[in-house]
């Protein structure tokens, strides 16, 4: 459960959150949620988000249903402690596609007593964690999982299913490219992509 009280309040200190699940889960949704709260509550938010991320704008961080919040666009974590000065929330989205030393940087902002709440795929396409993500999720004070609908069977998703060919872990897409899979369906598509394969293989080794 997500708590944000504290009960010593002569601490000085911040924290991380991460929400994290497959894609379509809602978790640019929730991350825009607590941050219009923050910024409604009159605090200093700083969001970011990778420069690679141009799906639907360059600089908005914005949700599958269009919900939109002004970040700032960076090509590495290292850039994120030079923006974030004097903020009491820094919000980070598309966590999984920056580098490593995204850790370091979250934990230093917490430690600098700053609210960071992180939200990131936790699998990549193939089902295995993505990037960062493990690392985050191990340091931070509170983890939020959140689900999709499997397209398939209905029951919760949290499998990000690609539907092309593309083999690259870090392919930007929509609903064209990707879907949302229980484990069930994730696991009956994986071996009907495995069966393919192999029968595309016996036609290329007939042919030669």
């Amino acid at each position: 459960m997500f708590l944000e009280n504290t009960v010593n309040h002569e601490e000085q200190f911040g924290w991380i959150e991460v929400i994290c699940g497959s894609m379509f889960s809602g978790k640019t949704e929730e991350l825009i949620r607590r941050l219009k709260r923050a910024q409604f509550a009159q605090q200093k938010v700083e969001i970011f988000k990778p420069a690679i991320d141009v799906r639907y704008d360059e600089e908005m961080v914005v949700s599958h249903d269009s919900n939109e919040i002004q970040s700032t666009p960076v090509p590495a974590a290292a850039n994120i402690p030079l923006l974030a000065n004097d903020c009491q929330v820094v919000g980070i989205d598309e966590a999984q596609f920056f580098d490593d030393e995204i850790v370091a940087v979250c934990n230093a902002l917490a430690n600098r007593g700053i609210r960071v709440i992180v939200a990131g795929l936790d699998m990549d396409f193939k089902g295995n964690p993505f990037g960062p993500m493990p690392a985050l999720m191990a340091t931070a004070e509170y983890v939020t999982k959140v689900h999709a609908v499997c397209t398939k069977t209905g029951n919760l998703a949290q499998y990000s299913h690609r539907k092309t060919a593309d083999e690259d872990v870090v392919m930007i897409g929509e609903k064209q490219e990707y879907e949302p899979l229980s484990r069930a369906a994730y696991y009956k598509a994986m071996i009907e992509s495995k069966v393919k394969q192999n029968d595309e293989d016996e036609d290329q080794s007939r042919k030669k």
